[in-house]
């Protein structure tokens, strides 16, 4: 499962796959990056048919290994840098699907019900939102 709010890093050239989790650390530290921040790193091989994600999680340094079978990942395409994935597109590439085709959307926070401060009673309660809770108007689900 990703950590909520993880940031994910995709590294878009191949990496050696032999290297394990401190090896895949030290090329995120080489890049100028923090392994230890909690962001997951991914990484492909020459193949495209093998992912592995390194993150730390407080109390380790985790590895996710995977290989597909008879397929392989959609990749973006090979070229020296790193790109930025949405966690729904991390999720939808280990999967082996299109992360391209995903789309993501943002979350909207609900807009308080306090209308202006001046308006509230003594426990901080907009006044007309009081007056429908009496009433049995507004509901909370």
């Amino acid at each position: 499962m990703i950590p909520a709010g993880a940031r994910v890093y995709v590294a878009t050239r191949p990496v050696d796959f032999r290297k394990g989790p401190d090896g895949l650390a030290a090329l995120v530290r080489d890049t100028g990056a923090d392994p230890f921040c909690g962001a997951l790193y991914v990484f492909r091989a020459k193949r495209a048919d093998r992912v592995k994600i390194v993150w730390w999680d407080g109390s380790g340094l985790c590895l996710f290994a995977k290989r597909l079978d008879e397929d392989r990942f959609c990749w973006p395409r090979v070229e020296n840098g790193v790109i930025r994935l949405a966690a729904p597109r991390l999720m939808a590439l280990v999967e082996g699907m299109d992360w391209t085709r995903v789309r993501v959307e943002r979350k909207r926070r609900p807009t308080s019900l306090v209308s202006c401060p001046n308006q509230t009673d003594r426990f901080g309660w907009d006044k007309q939102a009081t007056k429908l809770l009496n009433l049995g108007q507004l509901c909370f689900n």
